[in-house]
């Protein structure tokens, strides 16, 4: 489906296009254009990162969520990196999926219940191997600095839609906050005012990625309600019902003929989330 997003890491061949554009520019403002411009980029799919990068062709090469993903996943060429906020005990925004450390570091017990010295002591593990890094657990911070002006960073907020200003004001005092993009799941009017008055808090100058998934959502109309009230650049659509089963011949509701429609009426890409349909 040639207007879809891939969640995976598919192929190097991104990079090429990225002489297209004018000299000077960053990397990252280079991605920004074509996530901005959904319609005159309809033939590209933008390949995204999820945790960072941390599997690549089906092989778990790194720690989740890790420093050295990032760094892999900007090698191959992939446009933009999705990893997970929570904080620490002492209130630090710090990059971690789990609400436990248990699976990801080599210590266990709840995050919220380690400050940030203490999780600085943790190890963080490849899943599968079990193999121990050298890397410990990044802040939020740490983790945009390694990703200035080389890549798009999408934050997956595991705290609450209150948290995201927090988030944002970390990226602005660094100079990136168009570098981010946020994303939270909608699936009724009042979501849609909760999450908009969380956007404003937060002021102007990054990206808003809504989440429409098919447990919750039925009709790809809805993707034009939530088009009007955010003109994001994407929307991502997951695939749960069922337990995820195969995609249908259609695409079921949300990945439909219909949805593509209202994709280039609003000018935004769809991002399919490829890990609920490939497990």
């Amino acid at each position: 489906m040639r207007t879809i997003w891939l969640n995976l890491l598919l192929s190097t061949a991104l990079a090429a296009s990225a002489g297209q554009a004018l000299a000077g520019e960053t990397r990252a403002r280079q991605i920004l254009d074509r996530f901005e411009h959904a319609n005159q980029w309809r033939d590209h799919v933008m390949v995204a990162a999820h945790r960072a990068g941390s599997m690549q062709a089906g092989k778990t090469l790194y720690a989740e969520n890790s420093l050295a993903a990032v760094e892999g996943s900007i090698a191959i060429g992939a446009e933009i990196v999705e990893v997970d906020i929570r904080r620490s005990k002492d209130g630090e925004l710090i990059v971690m999926h789990d609400s436990w450390l248990d699976r990801t570091t080599t210590c266990k017990g709840e995050v919220i219940n380690y400050t940030l010295a203490e999780l600085k002591r943790c190890r963080l593990v490849i899943e599968g191997t079990h193999a121990v890094t050298n890397e410990t657990v990044s802040t939020l911070r740490e983790m945009l600095m390694t990703t200035r002006d080389r890549i798009l960073i999408n934050l997956d907020n595991k705290l609450e839609v209150g948290d995201l200003p927090g988030m944002i004001a970390v990226a602005r005092d660094l100079g990136m906050a168009e570098q981010v993009i946020v994303k939270e799941n909608l699936w009724n009017q009042n979501r849609i005012i909760t999450v908009k008055a969380a956007m404003a808090a937060a002021g102007g100058g990054f990206q808003f990625m809504p989440i429409i998934a098919d447990d919750a959502v039925h009709d790809a109309g809805f993707a034009s309600t939530v088009d009007h009230a955010f003109a994001p650049g994407a929307i991502e659509l997951i695939n749960w019902r069922a337990g995820a089963e195969t995609l249908t011949e259609t695409g079921g509701p949300l990945f439909s003929t219909r949805m593509r429609a209202e994709a280039v009426r609003g000018d935004w890409h769809i991002w399919a989330d490829t890990y609920a349909i490939v497990n």
